[in-house]
């Protein structure tokens, strides 16, 4: 059994931001990571002529300056996405190339989309990012789901539609499986629905040279040994006196513990003695979303002879959102592109092969047929994960933010919390988990110089 002042458990970058601070701040530290590997929903993974693709979060943006600034710091470069030429909508097997914002929608249906957008973006523009439960009329927005918004709200099917593939697009969830209120908040948190979804200008501006991963695993270098891997923690005792975290092959003993993985596995850990109820039962409201990534890769990026930017949008299809992710010097076309949602579910119960087909089938719809001969198709499931278990992030349904949301980052006695899902700002996003670890690090030093305990002033 070791003592220290802090033990982190999971190495993602809420838990390497957690431990970075604390080490700064002159404490002791271990970080407990169940996966043999650092990054947590980052994942670096290379195609077979040495590519770097990643297969998890892998963009940045305008208004992520923590996560820009760490970038920087490690010594890592960004590059914008390929964002040049047209966009593709697929609606009723129709094509809608476009390269303004009516998303190539029919003259009706983008100006209803335009009314229910500036609609979103007035709700978001009111709901408090550090305490939604207290927003103006919280139970109301959080009474009713996303869906059932969209379809009180307008009666265009082709605008339902669109609403229903840009959700899971962001969440990876569908629009009856959040409340009003999340929605809002989570916009609210990424500065806007049309960052969020945008690419210049927006969420999916840049990306990382070489890959996000390098972020975690530059992080993990600094702490050295302090990062313990293949160490699943299944139980957390805390008392007066400190905390003791058990896992797989021995326990830690500390002053305080910073618990930085989803809140669907964080209530899977035995804490004794058992948590508050409410933050017990937030866990049981806090799934994640489903997701399968995919990397195709191919000799060049034909589609931009055809003056495509890569980007495509299907109202009609199971793999129905694609980007241009080929590396910057342009030396094979690289598309990535997802299975959302209830598509995921569905497409999980199929075989490699069989999803394979789906992928290349569609992208020969997109693109045509040199679409059919990609020299590779890699995939992530994220929510086949053990210690992920789905992707983007989790989402609260009806009710929940309302009735449990002050649990979220509330800390329980010694253990505090971290991970993108805690975050008032970019919440879910790269940039948002590094501010949780950071939050959680000022939280233990704080509560540690108030109690002066044996343990947090060695």
């Amino acid at each position: 059994m070791a003592e220290i002042d802090v033990v982190v458990v999971g190495a993602g970058l809420a838990g390497l931001s957690a431990a970075r601070n604390l080490v700064a701040a002159g404490r002791s530290v271990a970080v407990l990571e169940a996966r043999e590997r650092v990054g947590g929903r980052t994942m670096g993974e290379s195609l077979s002529n040495g590519v770097a693709v990643e297969m998890g979060g892998q963009w940045v943006g305008p208004t992520q300056d923590v996560v820009l600034a760490l970038i920087k710091e490690l010594g890592l470069e960004t590059f914008a996405s390929y964002d040049e030429g047209d966009a593709i909508t697929y609606v009723d097997g129709e094509a809608l190339r476009f390269s303004d914002e009516t998303y190539g929608l029919p003259a009706e249906s983008a100006a209803e989309v335009g009314r229910m957008w500036a609609e979103i973006e007035a709700l978001a523009s009111t709901v408090s990012t550090e305490s939604p439960w207290e927003t103006d009329g919280a139970e109301e927005l959080d009474r009713q789901t996303l869906d059932g918004w969209l379809v009180n709200n307008t009666r265009d099917e082709i605008v339902r539609r669109f609403f229903r593939i840009m959700v899971p697009a962001v969440f990876s969830a569908e629009a009856p499986e959040m409340s009003l209120l999340h929605f809002l908040f989570y916009v609210r948190s990424g500065t806007s629905f049309e960052t969020l979804v945008s690419t210049t200008g927006g969420a999916q501006e840049s990306r990382v040279l070489g890959g996000t991963h390098q972020i975690s695993e530059r992080i993990a270098a600094e702490l050295g040994d302090r990062v313990r891997l293949g160490a699943v923690v299944r139980t957390i005792r805390q008392d007066e006196n400190g905390v003791v975290v058990e896992f797989e092959g021995g326990s830690v003993s500390a002053g305080r513990a910073v618990v930085a993985i989803p809140q669907t596995l964080a209530g899977r850990i035995r804490y004794v003695p058992a948590l508050p109820a409410a933050r017990d039962a937030l866990t049981q409201q806090f799934p994640a979303g489903s997701v399968i990534k995919f990397q195709i890769g191919y000799d060049t990026p034909f589609w931009r002879q055809d003056g495509l930017n890569g980007t495509v949008m299907s109202l009609d299809d199971t793999f129905n959102v694609v980007l241009d992710n080929s590396p910057v010097d342009a030396s094979c076309g690289v598309l990535v592109g997802f299975i959302e949602g209830k598509h995921a579910r569905a497409a999980a119960l199929l075989t490699p092969s069989e999803r394979r087909q789906v992928v290349v089938d569609a992208l020969v719809k997109y693109f045509g047929p040199r679409a059919a001969e990609p020299f590779d198709v890699v995939e992530q499931d994220w929510n086949a994960e053990e210690f992920t278990r789905g992707c983007y992030g989790g989402r609260l349904g009806a009710g929940a933010w309302t009735q449990y949301g002050k649990a979220v980052a509330a800390p329980v006695d010694r253990i505090h919390w971290a991970g993108a899902e805690t975050s008032p700002i970019w919440n879910g996003y790269m940039d948002g988990a590094i501010r949780s670890g950071r939050r959680a690090a000022d939280e233990v030093l704080a509560a540690s110089a108030r109690r002066g305990d044996r343990r947090e002033s060695l």
